[in-house]
């Protein structure tokens, strides 16, 4: 079974920056493509961060400039550097991995997502 768990999320500040952490079983990064999901209070999860298996990487408007999506493939590790944080980056962040079958429970940067982690909370104040 794939199993993503993400950690890293917690409170900041305007400004401030947190970096999250997504560690990933029963799936190798390197053979797939991996984004950042982002869900405000009320609001549909949206996909803000992808990187490719080939190593593209897409941006949200929203984040871009200020977050960075990587990973480590040795340690089947993805992460988000996220920088300059704003009171609208508040909310749970899921990470995602591409999907293995025909089915998507999500889309973002060219990554169909048919997995997702538990979630981490955000709030920025």
């Amino acid at each position: 079974d794939v199993q993503l768990v993400e950690s890293g999320g917690g409170s900041g500040q305007t400004g401030g920056s947190l970096t999250l952490s997504c560690a990933a079983s029963g799936y190798t990064y390197s053979s797939y493509c991996m984004a950042w999901f982002h869900q405000s209070p009320g609001k549909e999860r949206e996909g803000i961060a992808a990187i490719g298996k080939d190593g593209v990487i897409s941006y949200a408007d929203s984040v871009k400039g200020r977050f960075t999506i990587s990973k480590d493939s040795a340690k089947n590790t993805l992460f988000l550097q996220m920088n300059n944080l704003k009171p609208d980056d508040t909310g749970m962040y899921y990470c995602a991995a591409e999907s293995t079958g025909p089915l998507w429970l999500g889309y973002f940067g060219n990554c169909g997502v048919g997995y997702w982690g538990q979630g981490t909370q955000v709030t920025v104040s």
